[in-house]
This record gives C-alpha cells, structure tokens and sequence, in this order.
C-alpha cells in the first residue's frame, strides 16, 4: 500500500490563501507543500528567517504556486500582527490559519526551570491565541466568512502524558480553544478543528524527544497497533481535506490520526517511566544541552 498517495483532487485548494506557522521544516513543510500543489497560496512563517526563504524557494519551485517566507515569533502578538498586515499586504486576505508552530523537549518534570516550562506554553498555547485572535478578529470586523482554523495538536492532549508535561498542558488549552471557538465563532463563518498526530517522526522534533540511540531502542512503532510510525502525506492529506471547502460541515471537531496508539497505550511518553534510568535522564540531558548549544 503507498502511504505517500495524495488524496484530493488537483486544484482542491485554488484560491486559497493559507498561512502555516512553523511551515520551515517537518510536518508544517510538509502539509505547505500538498496545500500548494492542490493550488493554495501559502504564507509561512518561524523565527528562522533564512530556513523560511530556502523552504519557500524550494517548494515553489517544486509546485508552482507561491510559497511567502514571513519571519514571526508567534509568541508575541506584535510579531503576529506584522505578520499578518504582510500577508494581507501581499495576498489580499487570508482564508485559513494553521495553528502549527509548536515546542517540546523530554525531561521528568521536577527537572524543569519555570522559563523551560513557560518556553513551551508560550510557543503553544500563547503563540496559538496569539494568532488566532489576530486572525479571527480581522475575519469578524470584515465580514470575511468561509475561513478555517486548524490546530495541530497531540493525542495527550486529551489523556495527558508524563515526562512532556508542559507540551500537554499547552495542548490542553489549545483543544480547548478549538473546540470553544468552533460553537462561539460559528455565526461568523469561522470553522475551527484540530489534528492530533501520533508519532510521524521527523529529524528536528525527533532528535530533542529522543536523542542518541533511544530512537532505535524505544521505537516508536512498537506501541502503534499497525506497527508502523505515520507517513507525511497521510497527515497532509487530512489536514487538507480539513481546510477545503470539503469539510464545510466539520466543526469543532479533533481528528486522531496515529495508528491506534493512544488507544493502545494512552499518554505518548508513559512508558519511559518504566525504561528510562536516572543515568539515561542525565545522559539525555546533557546531549539536548549539547545540540543546543
């Protein structure tokens, strides 16, 4: 079976603006692709203002609709707002936000500093009301109806998981958001819905949850009933279908989209409670300290 097989039909998207945040690399690249080849146009942004302009270059190359690089940092909502007067300024409007800008790290949570903990809520749940109310007030004071926000959230936001417990509370709030909005924004014309992924590794996110050999020794795909870790088509695929006018009728719903696991096992990390050793916790701190610095 070819996991990589796109879904919808060519020019699904035609029309569309889109703007996708963390759309520099992994799973945000990913859906900004298929999102351009089905005929959006695409704003991305990050604070990695060169990693932005290779990326857009590249997949504007690759698909031939126009990729936008807009350097923001969703964590403060001045940054957000520049990057949403740029879009405007560019395109014309906006008709869907991707809420997909995201960080975590591993680490038992009495290791935490309180800035490592704000860090993650402020890049998640901050960054994700940051812009979603830029977004959705500018739709609301223009009458602009037919928009979408899709959040891209986990599957331990609803069950909580240990060892990523500032990701969780984050995500929390974000599905909260999402499904709030969904009922009080509804008579604007304004869907909102969620995506919560299982593991679909990629290199950047992937190396800080489980540096060194841990990929190898905790493989990820042993806890999905199907064995295996997702493709990125599968996750653009649905993510796409979510934001086309396919979906008019989905509202304030979250798509689980991982294989069956948190079924399975549910809170994405708990296992390592039974695996991981003190020395291997000190290990893996000092290689993530490392690759940051």
């Amino acid at each position: 079976m070819d996991f990589s097989a796109k879904m919808l039909r060519d020019n699904a998207l035609a029309g569309k603006v889109i703007v996708v945040t963390g759309g520099g690399s992994g799973l945000g690249k990913s859906m900004t692709k298929y999102f351009l080849e089905l005929g959006a146009k695409v704003a991305i942004t990050s604070r990695d203002l060169d990693k932005l302009k290779t990326t857009a270059s590249e997949l504007s190359e690759q698909t031939g609709s126009e990729c936008l690089p807009v350097q923001c940092d969703v964590r403060y909502i001045d940054q957000v707002e520049a990057m949403h007067q740029s879009v405007l300024a560019h395109f014309g409007k906006v008709d869907v936000l991707l809420n997909n800008a995201a960080g975590n790290f591993i680490s038992p949570t009495e290791r935490l500093s309180a800035n490592a903990f704000d860090t993650v809520i402020d890049i998640v749940l901050k960054g994700s009301k940051n812009c979603t109310l830029t977004f959705g007030k500018h739709w609301i004071e223009t009458g602009q109806i037919n928009t979408v926000i899709l959040n891209i959230v986990t599957t331990y936001a609803t069950t909580g998981s240990a060892f990523v417990v500032p990701s969780a509370t984050a995500k929390a709030g974000v599905l909260a958001m999402t499904r709030s909005l969904a009922v009080e924004w509804a008579k604007y014309g304004i869907r909102n819905n969620a995506i919560a992924p299982g593991p679909f590794p990629t290199k950047g996110a992937w190396d800080r949850l489980l540096p060194g050999d841990l990929q190898k020794k905790l493989d990820p795909a042993q806890k999905v009933p199907l064995r295996r870790v997702g493709d990125h088509q599968e996750l653009a695929n649905l993510a796409a279908y979510l934001v086309s006018d396919f979906a008019a009728y989905l509202n304030g719903e979250v798509v689980t989209i991982d294989g069956g696991e948190w079924l399975e096992g549910a809170g994405e990390f708990n296992f390592l409670g039974r695996y991981v050793t003190k020395e291997m916790w000190d290990m893996m701190e000092a290689m993530v300290k490392a690759k940051k610095g």
